[in-house]
């Protein structure tokens, strides 16, 4: 497990890009063995990931929100949608992306923040 070019390689077959419109690590697994599976050019550098990649769930919650759940509020979760092509070192999100990137085109970046291991 470590930072090969702009991947973070998570064992057989799992890769990890960072993702500046959802600031988290986006996971695939490149196993054709197991599903779902991507294809990846092997270009730890600039990738090529294919088919998209569309990430889905909910927001994480801000420290008020959480605080003002504690304390008994109620808070509907807002749902997000992170939907790209990767291809040649790039990111294209696409325009039903729920952040301030969709209809973008970024370059990837090291993939960060660091994980750190346990002692």
């Amino acid at each position: 497990m470590g930072v090969r070019g702009v991947l973070r390689t998570m064992g057989e077959g799992l890769v990890g890009f960072w993702c500046p419109g959802c600031q988290e690590l986006h996971m695939i697994n490149t196993d054709a063995s197991e599903r779902p599976a991507w294809s990846f050019d092997g270009n730890y550098e600039a990738p090529t990931f294919a088919p998209s990649i569309n990430v889905t769930g909910v927001r994480r919650l801000t420290d008020d929100e959480h605080a003002r759940i504690m304390a008994g509020e109620r808070i509907a979760p807002t749902p997000r949608v992170c939907h790209s092509f990767v291809r040649g070192g790039h990111i294209e999100f696409l325009s039903d992306c729920t952040h301030a990137l969709a209809g973008q085109t970024v370059a990837l970046a090291s993939p960060e923040p660091p994980i750190e291991s346990g002692a």
